[in-house]
C-alpha cells in the first residue's frame, strides 16, 4: 500500500447517494496520493451493486451489520490502516483540488493532526453549510459555533475566511482530515454520541493528546446535510442538547465538572452558567 491518504465513505443504504455524489469524489480527488473506500454498514439496497458496475475504482469494505456512523468508522479505519483518513459524508460533493491542500499542510505541519477544508452548502453553493462552514470553536457557555454560522445563521461565503490555515477548536465529521494513529490512539468516536457532536469530543480529545486542528479554506466541498434527521425531527434536539452536556461532562477538568455538576444535571435555568470559558482564549476569533 503506497497512497498515503484514505477517503473513506460510510454508507448505509444509500445507493441514490452514492450515485449523485460519489463521481465528483473520484473526478476530483488525487489518485497518486489517495484511495477512495466505500464502507458499507450492512446495506440492504443495491449499494453494493452500484459500486461494483459503476464505480470500479472505488474500493469497497463490507461490514457485517450496521454499526452506526461512529462504530462503523471505527471499524474501518482499523480496517484499512493508511497514513492519514478522510472521514467523508455520502453526501458531499467535492471540488478540483479539495484533497492537496489538507494533505500537504498535515505533511508539512507535524503538530497538526486533523483539519478540514472549507464547507459550503450543495443547494445553495453561495453560502456556507451548517455542519462545519469553515471551522469549529465552543464558546464560554459551552455552545458550538462555526465562521460562517452562529445558531442557524449562515452567512453567504465573499472570500472572508479565505486566509492561511487558523487554529479551530473542532473540524466538522462531514470532511475530516485526520492522522490515523492519532484518531486511534485517542480512541476514535464514540458510539454512546449516535449522532450530533461526535466530531467536537474527538477533537477535544484530540486536542487533550497536545496536537492542534486547522481550517484549511483553499480547500473546499460541498454539503447537502441534513439527510439523516432534518432540523424540525425532535430526536434532533434532543440529541443536540443531550450530547451538548455529555461532550462537557466527558471533557471537562475534572475541577469545573464538580463545581457544576448539580446544575448540568438538573437542568435548572442558568444550568451553563458556571462553566469557564472555552476555547475563546486560545482560538480567539
Amino acid at each position: 500500500m503506497n497512497k498515503p491518504v484514505a477517503v473513506i465513505i460510510l454508507n448505509w443504504n444509500g445507493a441514490k447517494l452514492l450515485k449523485e455524489f460519489l463521481p465528483s469524489v473520484c473526478s476530483n480527488t488525487n489518485p497518486d496520493i489517495a484511495d477512495i473506500i466505500v464502507a458499507d454498514n450492512g446495506s440492504t439496497d443495491n449499494s453494493l451493486d452500484i459500486l461494483a458496475k459503476e464505480f470500479p475504482m472505488v474500493k469497497t469494505l463490507v461490514l457485517d451489520k450496521n454499526y452506526g456512523f461512529a462504530e462503523g468508522y471505527n471499524r474501518a479505519i482499523k480496517a484499512t490502516g493508511y497514513k492519514y483518513t478522510v472521514l467523508l459524508n455520502s453526501d458531499v460533493k467535492t471540488a478540483a483540488g479539495w484533497l492537496e491542500p489538507l494533505f500537504e499542510f498535515c505533511e508539512n505541519n507535524p503538530d497538526t493532526a486533523a483539519c478540514q477544508p472549507k464547507i459550503l452548502s450543495y443547494n445553495e453553493p453561495e453560502k456556507f453549510e451548517y455542519a462545519g462552514a469553515a471551522g469549529g470553536f465552543i464558546d464560554k457557555l459551552g455552545y458550538p459555533f462555526c465562521r460562517g454560522r452562529i445558531f442557524s445563521s449562515v452567512e453567504t461565503d465573499n472570500g472572508q475566511y479565505d486566509t492561511e490555515p487558523i487554529d479551530i477548536m473542532w473540524a466538522t465529521g462531514a470532511a475530516l482530515f485526520v492522522r490515523t494513529d492519532v484518531y486511534l490512539s485517542v480512541g476514535g468516536l464514540d458510539a454512546k454520541f449516535f449522532a450530533h457532536m461526535e466530531e467536537i469530543d474527538l477533537c477535544w480529545r484530540i486536542h487533550s493528546a497536545g496536537y492542534r486542528i486547522k481550517a484549511v479554506t483553499s480547500g473546499t466541498v460541498y454539503h447537502l446535510g441534513g439527510g439523516s434527521l432534518p432540523a424540525s425531527n425532535p430526536r434532533k434536539t434532543y440529541l443536540n442538547f443531550r450530547n451538548n452536556l455529555l461532550l462537557l461532562h466527558k471533557n471537562l477538568p475534572q475541577k469545573e465538572i464538580s463545581s457544576c455538576r448539580t446544575l448540568i444535571f438538573t437542568g435548572q435555568p442558568g444550568s451553563f452558567s458556571r462553566l469557564p470559558g472555552l476555547f475563546l482564549p486560545l482560538f480567539d476569533i
